[in-house]
């Protein structure tokens, strides 16, 4: 396994650990179900936007099924969550490890489509739909309007690391300073709209949605 291979795997893991703890305190918070639909809601988004990312590219069977780490990860993930979640207010960490998961997918969705060949702008929309897709299948199974289609800015950030990483691979910047330099700008803009309420523009008339916390909520 070569540096930049391991250094994508170890990003991908991370971003299924992040996504696992989302799903999982969203179901607690949200849902109020079980264990097992605790675990299961959290083990969905995190492998949610990888399997999206490998069925596009044609790497199959998705690295989920052909590597027993994701599922531990996610698996252990969503457990830590369960447990750990009656220790303090959910809306915050809820928040903070979806845009950790956001921003690292975003970064390895890119990475990959430039490994399998797609040129830079395919790669910039797959490492988009990467990162949005774990949130999405979130949003769907409890029964609310995905985050991605409100004006949160939520794909812009996406976008925009899925950009960096694309820009900083075509120049050879090296892949680990590139890398956590995209996750890290992803996961500031998204804070920073979250944090202060910005909105991608909307429809004239539109107050936009409603904050994660109501959301959360509801």
């Amino acid at each position: 396994m070569t540096t930049g291979s391991t250094l994508l795997l170890v990003l991908d893991l991370a971003g299924v650990f992040a996504f696992a703890l989302n799903g999982a305190l969203t179901a607690v918070r949200v849902t109020r179900i079980d264990i097992v639909g605790v675990v299961t809601l959290g083990m969905t988004t995190a492998l949610g936007g990888g399997i999206i990312r490998d069925i596009i590219i044609d790497d199959l069977p998705p690295a989920t099924f052909s590597d027993w780490r994701y599922l531990a990860v996610a698996a252990v993930g969503s457990l830590l969550a369960f447990f750990g979640s009656k220790l303090e207010p959910l809306s915050k960490p809820i928040t903070v490890f979806d845009a950790l998961g956001l921003s690292l997918f975003a970064v390895t969705g890119a990475a990959k489509a430039l490994d399998f060949g797609l040129g830079p702008m395919q790669a910039v929309i797959l490492g988009t739909i990467t990162g949005v897709g774990g949130g999405t299948v979130r949003d769907v199974l409890i029964g609310r309007v995905p985050v991605v289609l409100s004006s949160e800015l939520y794909a812009i950030p996406a976008m925009v690391a899925a950009t960096v990483i694309v820009v900083c691979m075509s120049l050879d910047v090296p892949k680990l300073p590139a890398a956590l330099g995209a996750a890290t700008l992803c996961f500031v803009i998204r804070m920073i709209g979250v944090r202060y309420g910005l909105n991608a523009p909307g429809p004239r008339g539109f107050d936009g949605p409603d904050p994660p916390e109501k959301r959360a909520s509801s």
